[in-house]
């Protein structure tokens, strides 16, 4: 299937998601809604467990927001409200996605700039390409990267790291992302995609109401205090329907019986 600027392949139970929008993948109010589309139809069909996106060619991920866009918008409407004009999603359509409880890995395959960098933040897991690097360069700009680059950055890696970069918009290479835990892997560039759907493939294995029910619970739980936490998912919990449905579903009976029974579960997602 293909999207405006947006292509998508299923590969067993992971959908790959690709930017296609030349020569940057820079993000315009189309490509938020296309990206949104995607991860809408990621989030809704069951059979649908993990997520990939990743981006077109082997030099650039996303060199982030386009500008000429949002000159436009500003001509045509003069309404600066990113949370409207970039659909339902929010700026590059994932980055305030809530909703999305599915597993989404980021596979980087070059520059990851601006909003590029803050769409790679929004998933879950991060794979980088060897040449991929990561830069906010917005307050050379005269803005603040606020779709997730100022909120999620500081949480991934240490606080005066992330503010430094932040503060300077230098560059971070893949090797220094890694060692500093943002990057789950660095592998060659030509490896990229068959290890994110490797990984991927793997992360698909889960009951899959278990694996929206992780991410779910940890939205909740964000740096509440570690009993807080705990308590958090020992009563019920209106935040979190689907780890209250993980508990009584028959997944939950199907994965003891299974391991039990010495085979592989058959999972309903129900």
């Amino acid at each position: 299937m293909k999207e405006q600027f947006v292509e998508t392949e299923q590969i067993g139970h992971v959908l790959v998601i690709t930017l296609n929008r030349p020569k940057v993948n820079a993000i315009s109010r189309a490509l938020s809604r296309a990206i949104h589309a995607a991860a809408e139809h990621l989030q809704t069909d069951p059979n649908l467990r993990v997520g990939v996106i990743t981006a077109k060619g082997d030099r650039v991920f996303s060199a982030g927001w386009d500008f000429r866009d949002s000159v436009q918008q500003d001509a045509e409407t003069g309404d600066r409200d990113f949370d409207m004009t970039h659909g339902p999603g929010g700026f590059a359509g994932i980055t305030r996605y809530w909703d999305l409880k599915k597993p989404l890995i980021a596979a980087v395959n070059g520059a990851a700039i601006g909003g590029g960098f803050e769409i790679a933040l929004a998933a879950d897991v991060i794979i980088a390409a060897e040449n991929a690097y990561f830069e906010l360069p917005e307050m050379q700009r005269g803005f603040l990267p606020d779709a997730g680059g100022v909120q999620r950055l500081p949480r991934r890696i240490p606080y005066n790291v992330a503010m430094e970069m932040i503060l300077s918009g230098r560059r971070m290479s893949a090797a220094e992302a890694k060692g500093w835990g943002l990057v789950h892997d660095v592998v060659p560039q030509a490896k990229l995609g068959e290890t994110a759907v490797t990984l991927a493939t793997q992360i698909a294995k889960g009951a899959p109401l278990a694996l929206q029910a992780l991410k779910e619970v940890m939205q909740v739980i964000d740096h509440l205090p570690v009993q807080e936490a705990i308590q958090v998912t020992r009563a019920p919990d209106a935040r979190m329907p689907i780890f209250q449905r993980m508990w009584t579903s028959e997944d939950a009976k199907e994965g003891p019986r299974a391991f039990l029974e010495r085979r592989e579960p058959v999972w309903r997602g129900r």
